[in-house]
């Protein structure tokens, strides 16, 4: 939360900080991103000696005690500079089995996702008025049970989907994109995937795809969305289109797969 509240002030203040590229022109990395995961490794090296560590900016560090935390402290960073109002804090830990437990934090809303393996998903919902936006919460402060889609008409379905920075890559995903919007009912793409992941647990989409994620992208969506009952499964590689993972109600995992899964 902390790390949370950083990003936010920054957000509001329009403070970009310095800005770099990563694999792309178009994968920028800013300050706010190494500060909030310092933060947070800082956190966890405190609390938590023993634990390894994988941030999507610091990378990996091994532990001993068989937890590993997977943080990706700015997921959509390029819409935090651009001021649009789309990113979050993700962090998981996970044991041998994957994810154990996972948070996704949506700062500018006051939405935290929670998911434990074995239990329920919940979303916390704000009690503060929206900081952008000034009015106050629509309902009062409450942990609500997320409940996921359970649609089982393709041409029905709401998709959500991101696109890769490469500009090869995303010719590819745009004829699978082609493909696919004429049979279901809409698709959006608003650039955090595990946003993305976390509205999917809690039904606001039907279901989601996106290749090139990495595991600081979706360890800790994807445990919200099992928990939920949806079904995750892989995306096998394909030419020009690289690895990637589909969230579904078991109704809409093969027809989607047909759509999405093969090549461009």
């Amino acid at each position: 939360m902390t790390a949370g509240a950083l990003l936010l002030e920054s957000f509001l203040d329009g403070e970009a900080h310095e800005v770099d590229s990563k694999s792309t022109p178009t994968d920028l990395v800013s300050e706010a991103d190494r500060r909030a995961e310092r933060v947070i490794r800082e956190g966890l090296a405190m609390n938590r000696p023993q634990d390894g560590f994988l941030g999507e900016e610091s990378g990996e560090q091994a532990g001993s005690s068989g937890l590993r935390w997977i943080v990706d402290p700015l997921d959509g960073t390029v819409n935090f500079l651009f001021g649009i109002p789309q990113w979050c804090v993700s962090v998981a830990v996970e044991d041998e089995r994957g994810s154990l437990a996972g948070v996704i934090y949506d700062p500018v809303r006051g939405d935290v996702f929670c998911g434990v393996r074995g239990a329920p998903p919940t979303v916390e919902v704000r009690t503060r008025p929206h900081p952008i936006y000034g009015h106050p919460p629509a309902r009062p402060w409450e942990i609500l049970t997320l409940s996921a889609s359970k649609c089982a008409d393709l041409s029905k379905a709401m998709l959500a989907t991101g696109l890769a920075y490469d500009a090869r890559v995303r010719a590819a995903q745009a004829q699978v994109l082609a493909r696919a919007i004429p049979h279901v009912r809409d698709i959006r793409r608003f650039g955090s995937a595990a946003l993305d992941l976390a509205w999917t647990a809690a039904g606001r989409y039907d279901a989601y795809f996106e290749r090139t994620v990495k595991p600081w992208d979706i360890a800790a969506g994807t445990l919200l969305c099992e928990a939920a009952g949806l079904t995750v499964v892989e995306l096998p590689e394909q030419e020009n289109l690289p690895w990637g993972i589909l969230v579904a109600p078991p109704a809409l995992c093969e027809p989607l797969l047909e759509l999405v899964g093969g090549p461009a």
